[in-house]
């Protein structure tokens, strides 16, 4: 096999361009292969095994910089960058990451697990080579989809400006090639790219103008002339208007074409925008026949594409909150649903095919998505913003700017929240807590189980007060018993769910069923713990605290959110300024740094979000007692 020859791009530089398309094969089965096991992103990294090949082919990694937006497309410039043999470890606690990662290979020049980041990166990147007088290419390697995102229409629009040497690869895995004009697209491509070309159009257009009485007013016309065919056959005037060079639509499964077309790509002075169309999933039929469903599998058996799932106790969170919303809209025809690009992940496909005027995906434009919540909601509409945690950061002035601050009733449906697992540091939703408490008029809750997500739901659309971010964990609930009806909680009070005198365990959302857990393990150690549902992180039960300030009970606060400025420190805050400076309170939450990837048991071992070390914490807090018989 070609495959087990190449760990490094010099390796692959050996091997004569007519072998490229079988090692692509071999690359494309191994993938395949890997992933069945390890679960990982498929359809996208299946689709850009051939643009991978032509890249590290034809350029100089690491001295010439690629980087890859979101990251999660990836996989086979790991395997050339020799990563191969450790694929096993793909996804897994202390293994390979799934997206770039700069401590792992040098090759890994930009790491990211968001979208739209790349291309204003590669400007720092370019801008960085030319102050210090260096000389090497930077690339980009963006999606179509990635490319709605505001950032990168503003990198676009700078690096147009500045006339930087960067290349601009764009993955369209959406668009097909219609023959005729992809052969004019080609021919006008290797036309503006020749060498003599940008010469001669000055020249030409000096010469003009030099003619006396006709030739400015002529050249004009030749300018609009040359525009109005270009706005007729070339679909990529809208990058030269921004500044760049457009190459393409050029097959990206095709090698020798894509090698042509990066060739000239990097003789051509300024930005440049390689235009390359791919299939996600290609290769392999389920992930072509549904790249979406594929985009992020889990193990499944190569045969047949069936995914390998472990059983389950409940419905998976995200199917309650986007079953709830459907029946909640069913009443109240105010109720729109909104998601930037992530209608099957936030479980709202049901949504979208029962009210599809009432659903809006922007694309992965969450500033958009948020701002646009805003504006429904001045005009009596409810809007229900669908977003992952990790996603709502990217969102965080027009919460803050658009909608807090006008005091509008949208309902941040943050999914995701707390530790993810496999998708790793980019992904963890642990920040959300601490920055949304801080914002004034914001209401922050998260249920205990899936059962309690549905009646919180209904809790945010009911309340006219203001917004309100109802958080929910990523994976499956507990089995609990669903209620018939829907029921409003009272904002800001907590539940109560055992009683003690010993210590109170104050946990939040999915902390409480290990709260429960420990406080048995405490009961047979002899102690009486007091397990509390915090439900809200903003506003606190403060005549709950307040009593168990008042009886003397230590708190120990548990969060799977950041130790700084989360769920905790509100009850430290809390109790400070009501003048409890001696209260006992300890606080479990995420630690002060970044969370890689591995399963969430795993991550809550690493980082001490336990039952043991819950029970090992309280019992510390709680004054000796001798163990009951």
């Amino acid at each position: 096999m070609l495959l087990e020859k190449i760990n490094s791009p010099e390796q692959l530089k050996q091997l004569p361009v007519e072998e490229l398309p079988r090692l692509a094969e071999e690359i494309r089965r191994f993938l395949i292969e890997s992933l069945s096991v390890t679960g990982g992103h498929l359809s996208s990294n299946l689709g850009v095994v051939e643009l991978t090949l032509a890249l590290h082919y034809f350029f100089d990694s690491p001295r010439d910089k690629i980087l890859w937006d979101v990251g999660h497309q990836a996989y086979t410039h790991k395997i050339l960058t020799g990563r191969r043999e450790a694929f096993p470890t793909l996804r897994q606690y202390q293994g390979l990451s799934g997206f770039p990662k700069r401590e792992e290979s040098e090759h890994d020049v930009w790491e990211t697990g968001h979208s739209s980041t790349s291309l204003s990166a590669a400007m720092g990147m370019a801008a960085a080579r030319d102050l210090k007088g260096e000389d090497y290419k930077v690339i980009a390697v963006i999606g179509d989809g990635a490319l709605t995102g505001g950032m990168a229409l503003e990198a676009l629009n700078h690096i147009g400006n500045e006339k930087k040497d960067i290349i601009v690869v764009l993955n369209d895995n959406e668009m097909s090639i219609s023959p005729n004009v992809g052969a004019l697209h080609n021919y006008l491509g290797r036309l503006r790219t020749h060498r003599h070309y940008h010469k001669v159009k000055k020249d030409v257009e000096l010469l003009l103008k030099k003619i006396p009485t006709v030739g400015e007013p002529f050249a004009r016309a030749l300018e609009r002339v040359k525009d109005s065919l270009k706005y007729l056959v070339v679909s990529g005037v809208l990058f030269e208007k921004l500044g760049f060079t457009y190459l393409g639509p050029v097959d990206g499964h095709k090698i020798d074409e894509l090698m042509e077309c990066l060739r000239q790509a990097s003789q051509t002075p300024g930005p440049v925008l390689v235009h390359a169309v791919t299939v996600k999933g290609k290769g392999y039929k389920p992930a072509e026949e549904d790249s979406v469903t594929y985009h992020g599998p889990g193990p499944y058996k190569i045969e047949s594409g069936a995914f390998i799932k472990k059983p389950a106790k409940g419905p998976n969170y995200a199917k309650v909150f986007g079953d709830a919303l459907v029946r909640l809209a069913e009443r109240d025809p105010r109720i729109v649903a909104i998601t930037p690009a992530m209608l099957e992940g936030s479980k709202l496909t049901g949504f979208a095919e029962r009210f599809p005027d009432r659903c809006f995906d922007v694309g992965i434009a969450e500033q958009h998505a948020a701002t646009f919540a805003a504006g429904l909601a001045t005009q009596g509409m409810k809007p229900v913003l669908a977003i992952y945690s990790t996603f709502l950061q990217r969102a965080y002035d027009q919460v803050i700017h658009d909608i807090a601050r006008q005091n509008l009733n949208v309902v941040l449906a943050v999914d995701r929240a707390g530790l993810v697992g496999a998708d790793g540091e980019t992904h963890q939703g642990v920040f959300d807590i601490a920055f949304l408490r801080c914002v004034p008029n914001m209401v922050v809750m998260m249920p205990k189980d899936e059962n309690e997500l549905q009646h919180m739901l209904y809790t945010a659309l009911q309340y006219d007060e203001g917004p309100v971010a109802v958080r929910f964990p990523r994976g499956n609930g507990l089995g609990v018993p669903m209620d018939e009806e829907f029921r409003a909680l009272p904002i800001g009070r907590a539940e109560v769910i055992r009683e003690g005198s010993d210590i109170a365990l104050l946990a939040f959302g999915n902390m409480v069923p290990l709260a429960e857990r420990a406080a048995e393990q405490m009961v047979r150690e002899g102690f009486s713990p007091r397990v509390i549902n915090a439900r809200f992180a903003k506003p606190l039960d403060e005549a709950l605290l307040l009593q168990i300030a008042e009886e003397g009970i230590p708190v120990l606060t548990l969060e799977e959110g950041s130790l700084i400025g989360g769920f905790g420190s509100a009850v430290l805050e809390f109790y400070a300024e009501q003048g409890f400076h001696d209260m006992v309170v300890e606080r479990l939450a995420i630690p002060d740094r970044f969370i890689e990837h591995g399963s969430v048991e795993q991550l809550r071992r690493e980082i001490g979000l336990t039952v043991e070390q819950i029970v090992q914490k309280g019992c510390s807090m709680m004054p000796r007692k001798r163990r009951r018989a």
